[in-house]
């Protein structure tokens, strides 16, 4: 399996609904916990997109020369961007990165905030129209010239002079859990991902999007996108669950429901219905907690408990076929030290070749330990 994680773009916090202890976004931090999860060994970070978010591209663009092995999953946006624009800063950054470039689909799920970009059209017209885009843009990396004539885009010789390090493209990601978005995710992407359901419901998205991709012909892969707390005890983790939620209130709450609701996401109806915005029944399946859901869109799970515990649990998404898993926990920087270190020696997850042995010695003298950092 692999193991991404997180750069919180929008900003950083320690407890929800509060400013304590919050971080901005910037450069330097953003740089700091991508440099921590190179070292650690994730296998790459996905970048989030949206109004309040920096810009994905630039934000990975800024970190190559930062880092040396890790990938980037960055949004490309249709009804945004143009397919040939978005080919070209593709293109450029999966060669500029040596072929370190994801491409993460993003169709909106948001009426208002769309708006906000000059994008109006409704949900199924909006997948139609990811449909049409990325066909150009898939045609883009692998024929001389794109012509293309559909009901909501239209190319005349379209090109695409450089050729990328991943061929014939960088690999396509998507989430989507309506008819038509999966529809779309089976004739188009190489890897489809789910929020953090329970594992029943994980099952079923898997299993329909197999049958729809064997009818296209094509064979896909799969990930999970989860907050993770995990600490050396049960009881440790819960008490950090707790306490991240510890400055959200019911009203709170309350507006959160209101913005949710006005959301055309399937996705995002499927993460509010694991809770109904009651605090007083956020485990919806052993050690899967939907705190974070109260009051954030997107991905609102977290597996919550000790290393065997937390392992088990992500061996179970595994084994119904999830081979990427990408991470986030409050605040990330300490966060992905404390997965890497407790949770990475109880997963077969794929490691860089290293000869990162390190020597410790005794501040008081005596026998010196060498061990090999994981």
């Amino acid at each position: 399996m692999e193991i991404f994680w997180f750069i919180p773009t929008n900003g950083d916090v320690r407890y929800l609904n509060s400013y304590e202890g919050a971080r901005p976004a910037t450069f330097e931090y953003t740089r700091q916990i991508a440099q921590a999860v190179d070292q650690l060994g994730y296998t790459g970070v996905l970048i989030p997109t949206g109004k309040t978010c920096e810009e994905g591209f630039i934000v990975a663009s800024s970190l190559i020369s930062a880092t040396k092995d890790l990938k980037f999953l960055v949004a490309v946006r249709p009804g945004i961007m143009a397919p040939s624009f978005a080919a070209r800063l593709s293109s450029t950054l999966d060669r500029f990165s040596d072929g370190r470039l994801l491409i993460n689909v993003v169709a909106g799920g948001d009426p208002v905030e769309l708006a906000g970009e000059g994008f109006f059209l409704d949900h199924d017209e909006r997948y139609k129209l990811t449909d049409e885009f990325l066909t150009i843009w898939r045609n883009l990396f692998t024929e001389k010239t794109v012509d293309f004539d559909g009901h909501y885009l239209k190319l005349t010789g379209g090109e695409l002079p450089y050729e990328t390090v991943q061929r014939p493209y960088p690999p396509l990601y998507f989430g989507g859990s309506s008819d038509i978005a999966m529809q779309v995710a089976a004739k188009h992407i190489d890897a489809y991902l789910t929020w953090g359901e329970p594992p029943a419901q994980v099952a079923q998205k898997i299993a329909k999007m197999r049958k729809l991709a064997e009818e296209q012909g094509r064979t896909i892969k799969f990930g999970i996108r989860l907050h993770i707390i995990v600490r050396k005890t049960e009881a440790e983790a819960w008490k950090v669950a707790n306490d991240l939620i510890q400055f959200v209130d019911d009203e709170t709450i309350q507006q959160a429901q209101k913005v949710f609701s006005r959301m055309d996401s399937e996705g995002q109806r499927l993460m509010t219905a694991l809770h109904k915005g009651d605090r007083s029944k956020l485990e919806i399946s052993p050690n899967l907690w939907a705190g974070v859901g109260l009051v954030r869109t997107g991905a609102g799970t977290a597996l919550v408990g000790d290393p065997d515990t937390v392992a088990a649990r992500i061996q179970e998404y595994a084994d119904l076929g999830i081979e990427t898993f990408i991470f986030s926990g409050y605040p990330h920087l300490e966060e992905a030290y404390h997965v890497a270190e407790l949770l990475f020696p109880k997963l077969p997850i794929k490691k860089k070749a290293s000869t990162n042995d390190q020597v410790f010695f005794s501040p008081f003298g005596g026998d010196i330990k060498s061990v090999t950092l994981k």
